[in-house]
């Protein structure tokens, strides 16, 4: 493991949007080596409680490709049934994108959020969260250019990032080796004006104070602002390849 600087130091990120042609919104998302292609695509129509609500609907599942680890992971299809560790990330992702949606904005649409980890490297939740999010502020972009909706119902910007203790020292953004050391770990979503979405705290392996959490909620607003930095830059740099295309 390349040892970092800095202990709030997070590891390279990477933002590819339209990664894939056909979903509404494609982004191949790197935080590292932790690499997630999340997609979105809008279904027309919303579950049966919402019919008649003139809301809208969004639902998130996450898997992780069989070579995304070193030991081979069994797909999903061939099992039959989701590990509670894959129901628990992808309520977790759905959670966090519905927060950044204004639902009745965007009308009887359902839009599909996938989230594909293709290589494991610790923080694969909180990349896709972070990946997500940008591929659903593509996918709105392309309803608004569709007239398929007349205002943008996206109310927040949001990313995700983790934070733990490890050997006594706070560390933002942990790889994989650092995550299973950590004696603590934390997973923090926040929007772009410092407002918390989520929080899932662990002590793994012992108890942390009130200043604890602090100062590792202060390590994980600095990454996710660098994050929504990322995330803004790689959506307008898209937005002008676009232009210059058309």
């Amino acid at each position: 493991m390349k040892k970092r600087k800095m202990a709030d130091e997070m590891r390279p990120i990477r933002f590819e949007c339209g990664y894939t042609k056909h979903p509404n919104g494609s982004v191949l998302v790197s935080f590292g080596e932790t690499k997630v292609l999340c997609t979105v695509m809008v279904q027309e129509g919303v579950p049966n409680f919402l019919q008649g609500s003139s809301k809208g609907w969004l639902t998130a599942e996450y898997s992780m490709l069989p070579g995304a680890t070193i030991i081979r992971k069994k797909r999903r299809t061939i099992s039959g049934e989701n590990d509670g560790r894959t129901v628990e990330i992808q309520r977790f992702i759905g959670r966090s994108l519905r927060s950044c949606i204004d639902l009745e904005a965007l009308g009887e649409y359902t839009l599909m959020v996938d989230c594909d980890v293709l290589q494991a490297d610790g923080g694969t939740r909180t990349a896709a969260i972070s990946g997500a999010y940008l591929a659903l502020k593509l996918a709105i972009d392309d309803m608004l250019n569709k007239a398929l909706i007349k205002d943008n119902p996206l109310v927040r910007n949001i990313a995700a990032v983790s934070v733990g203790k490890l050997d006594g020292e706070f560390r933002l953004d942990l790889c994989f080796l650092e995550d299973s050391r950590a004696e603590v770990d934390l997973n923090v979503v926040m929007d772009d004006q410092g407002n918390f979405i989520e929080i899932q705290g662990t002590g793994e392996e012992t108890v942390y104070s009130r200043e604890d959490l602090n100062k590792m909620l202060d390590m994980a607003e600095s990454g996710i602002h660098r994050i929504i930095q990322e995330q803004e830059k790689s959506f307008e740099e898209n937005r002008r390849s676009y232009e210059k295309h058309w």
